[in-house]
């Protein structure tokens, strides 16, 4: 009899339709969760978040509610920018135009011309994001080192390892033990971004939370740093769409 009863199984995926356009949105059960969450991914689109006790026709009913803003989120949600050749990006907020060498091998490289700047980037067209997301990452991690120290020094904090990561929804993280995370997207943005978010996570080697001491911690290292909160704020979600 209890058959009859059991509830339906948890979908790996649901389908909405919004505007006459059918929207795959990921589910995801994750035990710690507490409520129905959803929420728009720049490059894995919408994800729902499911309570691993939850009920999936109370996560129907809730997508059903939430159509009017996932239409909303996706209406403003940039076009995933894929790094090719003639494609424009950012760098420390300057843009840049990428080339292909088409050389087998070598660096990328900074050229200014003219007025306007380009990255020449060696290999065939197979492999030019994959070098230049590297580096990328590599510049970023130049930057992130010198501020993260100006930082540290200036607190009189120290830090563990410093991380590049590939995240989808930070910026920068800390661990309880030291370690530093941050998005490598950091480096398109401009420079007092970067060190917005830099002087931020080393703000939580003293204070793992957001409390007013936190934020009196981060201006003690950075006093202008709402600059770089509020550009943050205003144009992080274009930068997710880059690589």
């Amino acid at each position: 009899m209890n058959r009859l009863f059991r509830a339906p199984p948890v979908p790996s995926y649901a389908t909405l339709d919004i505007d006459g356009a059918s929207v795959r949105v990921t589910v995801r059960q994750v035990p710690r969760a507490r409520h129905y969450r959803l929420t728009v991914d720049a490059r894995k689109g919408p994800i729902l978040t499911f309570p691993k006790g939850g009920r999936w026709t109370e996560a129907e009913a809730f997508l059903d509610r939430q159509r009017g803003w996932l239409q909303a989120r996706l209406d403003r949600q940039a076009v995933p920018v894929v790094f090719e050749g003639g494609v424009q990006l950012p760098l420390r907020g300057e843009p840049h135009t990428i080339v292909s060498t088409g050389r087998s091998r070598g660096n990328v490289q900074r050229r200014l011309s003219g007025g306007s700047a380009a990255l020449l980037v060696p290999g065939g067209e197979a492999h030019l994001a994959r070098r230049l997301t590297d580096w990328l990452k590599a510049e970023c991690r130049t930057d992130l080192e010198l501020r993260v120290g100006l930082h540290a020094e200036r607190l009189g904090v120290r830090h563990e390892a410093i991380r590049i990561r590939d995240q989808s929804s930070r910026w920068g993280s800390c661990s309880s033990a030291g370690r530093l995370n941050f998005n490598w997207r950091l480096i398109l943005a401009p420079e007092f971004v970067l060190d917005y978010v830099a002087a931020h996570e080393v703000a939580h080697l003293i204070e793992m939370n957001h409390s007013p001491a936190f934020w009196e911690t981060v201006r003690r290292t950075l006093p202008d740093m709402q600059h770089g909160r509020d550009w943050l704020r205003a144009h992080g979600r274009g930068l997710r769409a880059y690589g």
